[in-house]
């Protein structure tokens, strides 16, 4: 009886380096055949192919290995090959292969690298905190980096930064470490975040509400972690009403109980577009009441116009700003004394927006609407009272 042949089908040399080669290219050059990546809004499977095929061939040059004639049915063979060992994943890579979670080039990793050290750093997320201090580790290995072309030894060189500084507690560990614990949401991130991503309802528990002094128990469906200014916040989405709100999180205790109702992602993006929508024609986080939330959703709620006067010094900064808002108009007829700034609001917005034009003292003065103006007229009166009376507050020299 014949014996058979065992000998894999990579059992000769050229076609065990072709497929070593085909991986180092994966590995090196990360969402090769990705339409994109060519320069072209459309790219057929063949021309992917093609892609792939010259990259493989130039990697090939760059580690001095003879590589025959590769043939598109050849590279197709490969592939099944990779997706047989698991390699490559049983799926279609319309944008592109990498393998497992190497979607990115050294490069894009150390943009992803900057921007996740800043939420570190900064912003205290603990899932960045851990993620960052572990990536960090793994990459300090300077001299297998330089050994490369592609990265420096200062691949972890803050570049890019973004230092807006959280003003709470919000890492477990420092809590703990500066006599700092707060059981608040910080604790149950993990699920707070599950929640998000399986549309799944959940009761939390406000303890804190400086402004409304709404606290007790919601019922909410979860829909984005936000870091705005000074500190994180959960947006959600009523059960019962649909009213969409923002709050700190560190005003929720650690009380977080599944609830048996979930929708699906589609659902949970509708409501994020439709948040962000507010967001975006508003100032600042606040939402609006339900009532006004959902004349404004529908469409029916009329913008109020507010006009400030921006005197000097304070004029060119306000110039620099093209994109503050989606409906600003600056007209500059008054330079070099002053600009008018106008933008239409809604209601909810206005207390956010006086917080802004505050920061400009008297170099600021609201022009429009009329009530805007006998409430900063009140200010003034009660600024003048404040400081017209600060020498009767303050001790008496003795002699």
């Amino acid at each position: 009886m014949p014996k058979t042949n065992d000998l894999h089908s990579y059992s000769d040399r050229q076609a065990f380096e072709r497929l070593m080669l085909l991986i180092a290219t994966f590995i090196h050059y990360p969402g090769i055949g990705c339409p994109d990546r060519e320069g072209k809004s459309s790219q057929t499977a063949h021309e992917s192919l093609e892609a792939v095929k010259e990259k493989v061939d130039e990697v090939a040059k760059q580690y001095d290995i003879s590589l025959s004639k590769y043939s598109i049915p050849t590279l197709r063979k490969d592939l099944v090959t990779l997706r047989k060992y698991g390699i490559l994943e049983q799926r279609i890579y319309r944008w592109g292969y990498f393998l497992g979670t190497g979607m990115m080039s050294f490069r894009d990793l150390q943009v992803a690298i900057n921007a996740l050290a800043s939420m570190a750093k900064y912003q205290r997320s603990p899932q960045a905190i851990r993620i960052y201090d572990d990536l960090s580790q793994k990459l300090r290995t300077k001299q297998d980096l330089a050994s490369t072309d592609l990265v420096s030894t200062d691949f972890l060189y803050p570049l890019r930064s973004q230092i807006d500084r959280a003003i709470v507690y919000t890492d477990i560990n420092e809590m703990i470490e500066h006599k700092k614990t707060r059981y608040n949401l910080y604790h149950c991130l993990d699920r707070l975040e599950s929640a998000i991503t399986n549309g799944q309802a959940i009761e939390i528990f406000r303890y804190a509400d400086p402004y409304s002094q709404k606290t007790g128990y919601l019922q909410v469906f979860p829909l984005q972690l936000i870091y705005h200014d000074i500190a994180w916040y959960l947006l959600y989405e009523y059960i019962d009403k649909g009213h969409l709100e923002i709050e700190r999180i560190d005003r929720f205790t650690d009380h977080i109980q599944s609830l048996n109702q979930a929708r699906g992602t589609e659902l949970q993006k509708a409501s994020l577009t439709v948040a962000m929508n507010l967001f975006k024609k508003g100032w600042g986080l606040f939402l609006g009441k339900p009532i006004e939330q959902a004349q404004e959703i529908a469409g029916n709620l009329e913008y109020i116009k507010v006009k400030v006067r921006f005197f000097t010094p304070v004029i060119a900064f306000i110039e620099e700003g093209d994109k503050r808002h989606i409906s600003q108009s600056i007209d500059k007829r008054g330079k070099p004394n002053y600009i008018d700034y106008s933008v239409a609001l809604p209601e909810r917005s206005l207390n956010e927006f006086c917080r802004w034009v505050n920061q400009f003292v008297h170099n600021a003065k609201v022009l429009e609407p009329p009530h805007l103006v006998e409430r900063y007229q009140s200010i003034a009166l009660k600024l003048t009272e404040l400081y017209g009376n600060a020498r009767d507050n303050e001790p008496q020299e003795k002699f």
